[in-house]
């Protein structure tokens, strides 16, 4: 049965370029971020990796981990991570796991038939410290990934799990955002939203971000 929304993330054992990694464990009480590649050695995954290595301190202050997965085994990771710190100027500072049995890539539905019968396509995943999965993007094999988009959902799932607001389309860091509708107690939305709202509907109310 495929992942949704709302599942919890499959737990599982494997080799990686930093040794055998227990995912659950692995991840502790942070988010996650699995993503996985068709193969070693491939341009626009190296690319990839590279620009995710350069993203480690933007990472690290969302309290994110990152993981990778591609289905070659752990020498040809070691000598491709060479490759990607030689030719994207960077030093790779997370695992990328082994999967040559093809299992932790069925676990995560990541090789679709009609694409690649033996090489996933680029899925990525963001796992909540509940170990829920929160996010699923599904690129194909030739697209590389717009990392600044996987932050910005990631801003937005950390702002929306804890403040009663939904972000709206094209929203970043600063904009307004939407009050959720469930909220309708005057005396609660004086208290959660002090800088006040805009009513556009009844059911549409923008509020300044509340972190901010």
């Amino acid at each position: 049965m495929a992942l949704r929304l709302g599942d919890t993330a499959p737990d599982f054992t494997a080799d990686s370029s930093e040794g055998t990694i227990s995912f659950h464990e692995w991840l502790g009480d942070k988010w996650g971020v699995l993503f996985s590649h068709p193969a070693d050695f491939t341009p626009v995954c190296t690319t990839e990796l590279g620009l995710t290595a350069k993203l480690k301190d933007d990472f690290a202050k969302r309290n994110v981990k990152v993981i990778a997965l591609s289905v070659d085994p752990v020498d040809s990771h070691k000598r491709w991570i060479e490759d990607i710190n030689d030719t994207q100027k960077t030093r790779v500072n997370f695992p990328i796991i082994a999967d040559p049995d093809r299992r932790v890539s069925m676990l995560y539905d990541m090789i679709h038939p009609n694409a690649n019968a033996t090489q996933t396509v680029r899925s990525l995943f963001v796992i909540d410290p509940a170990k829920k999965i929160r996010l699923m993007i599904t690129y194909p094999a030739s697209t590389g990934r717009n990392f600044d988009e996987i932050l910005r959902v990631i801003d937005s799932l950390q702002l929306t799990e804890y403040h009663s607001v939904a972000t709206p389309g094209n929203w970043k860091q600063g904009d307004d955002v939407v009050i959720v509708p469930s909220l309708q107690d005057p005396e609660v939305l004086k208290q959660k939203f002090p800088k006040g709202y805009t009513a556009l509907r009844p059911y549409l109310r923008m509020t300044p971000q509340p972190n901010r």
